[in-house]
């Protein structure tokens, strides 16, 4: 887990309430921010301490030694911190090498004292545990403290006593001060622990009235975000091309984006590009290396929707393109790439993975020759399984090209001595390992069967799932092309048991629960190797895990890893990415050549280095970004030396961190003798003017030592095959391979045709490989993309133009974006549909059901039932009436004289309770808005020439809110210009409108249901009195 640095007002804002000391701390929460926005009179209001107390004000931007820098204003009143502010806020200023804007200023209670009442305090995390560092000199002038100060470890889970800072912290410090500083000291510790800093520095700690103030403290917290290591590895060539000077701007997506977040991130990259011209024109690298689970199309097809947005300004500002991308689906990705250089006349060169990843550079630089036709490489679809292989194939190549296949090749592990922890397994996996997945991980258990079986491997690797959030059941994969069944279990103990032959974990658990779950999973003998994917995980967390697998010897490999991969056994989750990437870089069988690294994404490059120029990768461990990964490089690199099959090895370092330099002593005493070749990414950081967090949190330089250029200079030194950048990072391997040939100590083997395995149907279907009928066909909504469309209209445009329910109603049922009076209609419609009391048959049956303790669903399907001619249905029947009457020219009496010849009743005509003399103020209130709005209401005049005919025989035949709505509606269809004819009567027909209806009355029956249960209505009978009782005569009679 990264490590992010935090202002010291947030720092302190931490301090004053997580700490838990009895020594008391001076100045708790009394701290003030201060902005160009600042009003200082609602400033002095919320903190009146600023108008009574002398002052300390300063820059709260991650700013060190702002003392020597002149950026710390001491002992001022209100007005001298506004006077001594003018100058600075807001000013650039130069810190090192870095100029910048000073945005943010704090200001405190100055606290009087003495020079030697000031101290220095630094707690700082290392993989054995924490330091303490204290010096009882503190202040601007501490200098180097590190030679200086008292230092004091704290083992992974051990605690620190006040008896012990005592003794071994404050052998320099007064002794009426000792109890105090020991109490707070210890305090400041367990607050480190407990919210899981990495580094904590006070200086000065200041001594005042007994108290202790942190004055100028500097933090490190947790969980923040770098540069990826592919990033690194182009930005690293392109300065070791000669390019430092034209790096411009750079941006990185990971972690499968969509294409719509790959759209919105490549439109800002190109925004930046095309601002300002260059007189050689410009040009943009798009490149990574091979995706593990990325959908390299989707995210390119953003990355074309952003290129043809900006093809205008691209082309003026003279912009090249150059491509490079491995992984699933990548040929898609690449083909799109190429077709819109084509069709918008910008030079794009795009390549797939046989080109060098870093090749692009030095062909966007000039350094080396564009190919005009680069071969392409295999397609995704190659490895679909052959007619008639219905078994599963004969086993191919399983021993390395340089040995002959002699039983099993796992090596058993070393014999613990008798007192020492156990040893690790040598050889952490073999054609017969069996694995446990903890997490839900479908897609990456199917790859690892599909691995299996190219393989050869007699059975699945993947023993069982455990998942706590189900309960125990079966899960369904394919072996080949057959299916079977994988058990899931809710509890590890429950699989351990059944699964005795398991030796590794393989954890997708979260990064809350995956300490959790280690720590569990290895309370249990058989397992010796787990690894665990999360990324996030605290580091004293990790620490511990460490602690305990070393204790129980086990090997860790991650946290924040995608894995390993031993070609022809076993591979760990998404290691290697799709199965056309694994068969391209032949790792369905072992070689000769063994690799760790620390990115997943790079091991897979590595994968596809190693395969094209040596006879393959033996074994692969990417042990994670982590600054403490559960496995070293030097642990792994020990491995490979001691087992024979392992010919070469190849490492892939990076910035910060010292694990690169054991393998140095390793080579100079001995203990490693094959050959290594190594590169360390990260040498651009020491042409940067600060300081950068690449990748993961491994990823960071904290003294010169620990730079890419020094180790790559050390390895060298060592006797290292180093090379002089990432881009002849290739070359160097197949000069050492083919060296190792010609001495005889590798002997190729003869390759062996890869077995096929058929391609799931639905990656089948993304390749655009085969076609099917849809089961369904949905033309209104899709909640696929970025965001969710309504008949094509996003859901944010919705909202923007405020249209409301009808207009939402308008796009789904409709499929049109309806005029304002049409939506307003609609909403009327549904207020007045919504409820006509209790007594009518619907909203009876819905407080039935609800008094019978049913439930909202069932309540409201009961009472939609009822739903019909009779009872709110009559809006279609209606609408169809009338509108067949009008337009087949009958005259309003010879309608009612027809209906009445053939004993039909007219819907929409009568009411039980309104009548001409008491009208229905509902129909009153849609009457006005319709013949204020509507275009043209001829079908409703002809309704109410009818309704005049029908009143005349009986005051109740009034055109009734169904049929109103139903003859009004038909006017809306047909004139509002939004539908055809046809296409107005085709929405009639299908019942359109009697779901104007049912959606209104809805809200009622939801009203009644509610109601009932808040009034606690018990079970309803109906009573006798209100039952007629009709019997039949007794028969006898």
């Amino acid at each position: 887990m990264s490590a992010k640095a935090v202002s010291e007002q947030t720092g302190k804002e931490l301090l004053y309430k997580h700490i838990c000391t009895p020594a008391a701390v001076q100045n708790r929460f009394k701290c003030a921010s201060v902005t160009a926005d600042t009003d200082w009179a609602r400033l002095c209001q919320d903190h009146p301490w600023l108008l009574t107390e002398s002052l300390v004000v300063k820059p709260d931007q991650l700013i060190k030694r702002r003392g020597k820098l002149g950026l710390v204003g001491v002992n001022l009143d209100l007005r001298g911190v506004q006077e001594w502010l003018k100058p600075r806020l807001l000013k650039e200023t130069t810190v090192g090498k870095t100029k910048g804007i000073l945005k943010n200023f704090l200001i405190e209670p100055f606290v009087p004292h003495k020079q030697d009442e000031e101290f220095y305090v630094c707690i700082y995390a290392a993989r054995e545990g924490d330091y303490v560092l204290f010096h009882h000199e503190g202040g601007v002038d501490v200098g180097d403290v590190d030679s200086k100060a008292q230092k004091l470890l704290v083992a992974v889970d051990d605690t620190l006593s006040v008896d012990t800072v005592k003794s071994q912290l404050l052998t320099h410090v007064k002794p009426d001060r000792k109890e105090i500083l020991a109490s707070f000291l210890t305090g400041l510790f367990n607050f480190y622990e407990d919210l899981y800093f990495t580094y904590l520095e006070i200086n000065p700690l200041e001594w005042g009235q007994s108290e202790a103030h942190p004055a100028k403290p500097t933090w490190k917290d947790l969980d923040h975000g770098g540069w990826g290591r592919a990033s690194v590895v182009y930005s690293d060539t392109i300065c070791d091309l000669g390019g430092v000077d034209e790096l411009a701007n750079y941006g990185e997506y990971s972690g499968a984006p969509s294409e719509q977040q790959t759209y919105d991130y490549a439109k800002t990259i190109l925004s930046l590009m095309t601002r300002e011209k260059h007189p050689d024109g410009k040009v943009l690298i798009i490149g990574g290396s091979i995706a593990n689970f990325t959908n390299v199309a989707a995210t390119f097809k953003g990355i074309v929707r952003a290129i043809n947005d900006y093809q205008v300004p691209l082309k003026e500002h003279e912009v090249s393109i150059f491509v490079r991308r491995g992984g699933p689906n990548y040929q898609e990705g690449l083909r799109v790439m190429g077709e819109v250089g084509k069709t918008t006349g910008i030079p794009i060169h795009v390549f797939g993975t046989e080109t060098h990843m870093t090749a692009i550079v030095g062909m966007a630089l000039g350094h080396r020759p564009i190919p005009n036709q680069p071969p392409m490489a295999a397609h995704t679809a190659n490895f679909l399984l052959s007619s008639g292989s219905s078994s599963t194939p004969v086993s191919s190549r399983t021993s390395s090209f340089s040995e002959p296949r002699t039983g099993s090749s796992a090596s058993l592990s070393t014999k613990a001595k008798p007192g020492l922890p156990p040893a690790k397994t040598a050889a952490l996996f073999s054609k017969h390992t069996k694995t446990i997945v903890w997490g839900m991980q479908t897609r990456a258990v199917q790859g690892m069967l599909d691995f299996d079986y190219i393989c050869s491997r007699e059975d699945p690797s993947v023993a069982a799932m455990v998942y706590p959030f189900t309960g125990d059941h079966k899960q369904k994969f394919y072996w080949g092309h057959k299916e079977i069944l994988l058990p899931v279990y809710k509890n590890m103990g429950d699989a351990m048991k059944k699964h005795a032959e398991v030796d590794v974990l393989i954890s997708f658990a979260s990064l809350r629960s995956a300490f959790d779950s280690t720590m569990e999973t290895m309370q249990y003998p058989q397992i010796h190797t787990i690894a665990i994917i999360a990324e996030g995980i605290p580091e004293a967390q990790t620490r511990k895990l460490i602690k305990r697998a070393d204790e129980k010897g086990i090997t860790i490999i991650g946290p924040a890893t995608v894995g390993g991969i031993k070609p022809g056994c076993f591979k760990i989750g998404n290691t290697g990415g799709m199965l056309d990437n694994i068969l391209a870089s032949k790792l369905y069988r072992p070689g000769s050549v063994a690799y760790v690294s620390r990115s997943g994404g790079m091991s897979n490059e590595l994968n596809n280095i190693i395969s094209r120029t040596t006879d393959g990768v033996y074994e692969g461990v990417a042990i994670g970004g982590d600054r403490y990964p559960g496995s070293t490089f030097m642990e792994h690199v020990l491995r490979y030396q001691d087992t024979p099959e392992v010919k070469m090895i190849v490492v892939l370092g990076e910035i910060g961190g010292t694990e690169e330099y054991k393998i140095c002593q390793g080579i100079r005493k001995g203990r490693i003798t094959k050959p290594v070749v190594c590169w360390c990414i990260g040498t651009c950081a020491t042409l940067f003017s600060s300081e950068v967090q690449f990748g993961h949190a491994g990823a960071c330089a904290n003294q010169a030592s620990e730079t890419a250029v020094a180790k790559n200079q050390a390895l060298m030194e060592a006797g290292v095959f180093v090379p002089k950048s990432f881009d002849e990072l290739g070359d160097l391997i197949k000069t050492v391979y083919d060296d190792l040939v010609a001495k005889g100590t590798i002997v190729p083997a003869e390759e062996v045709p890869p077995p096929t395995v058929p391609m799931d149907y639905s990656w089948a279907r993304e390749l655009g490989m085969i076609r099917k009928p849809a089961s369904f066909m949905t033309s209104i909504c899709d909640e696929r993309g970025q965001e969710l469309l309504y008949a094509g209209m996003p859901i944010t445009e919705v909202f923007k133009e405020e249209m409301g329910l009808g207009g939402v109603l308008g796009l789904l049922w409709f499929q049109r974006r309806l005029p304002r009076y049409a939506c307003q209609f609609i909403e009327m419609c549904l207020m007045v549909t919504a409820d006509h009391g209790p007594a009518v048959s619907g909203a009876h049956n819905t407080i039935v059901c609800a008094r019978a303790g049913k439930d909202l669903i069932s309540s409201l399907t009961s009472g939609l039932l009822t739903i019909g001619d009779r009872f709110g249905g009559a809006l279609d029947a209606a609408a169809k009436q009338f509108s067949k009457a009008f337009d087949s020219g009958l005259l309003p009496m010879e309608f009612v004289n027809k209906m009445k010849k053939e004993g039909r009743l007219i819907m929409g005509i009568g009411h039980r309770v309104k009548s001409i003399n008491n009208p229905d103020m509902r129909v009153q209130i849609l009457k006005d808005f319709v013949k204020q709005n509507l275009p043209s209401t001829q079908l409703l005049d002809y309704a109410l020439e009818v309704e005049k005919i029908t009143t005349s025989k009986k005051p109740n035949l009034i055109l009734n809110v169904d049929g109103f709505i139903g003859v009004a509606f038909v006017d809306l269809l047909r004139t509002c210009g939004g539908f055809t004819r046809d296409e107005a009567d085709e929405f009639v027909e299908i019942g359109a409108l009697n779901g104007i209806f049912v959606l209104g009355r809805s809200m009622g029956f939801i009203g009644h249901y509610l109601d009932q249960k808040r009034l606690k209505q018990g079970l309803y009978r109906h009573p006798w009195d209100d039952i007629s009782y009709v019997l039949p005569e007794h028969m006898s009679m």
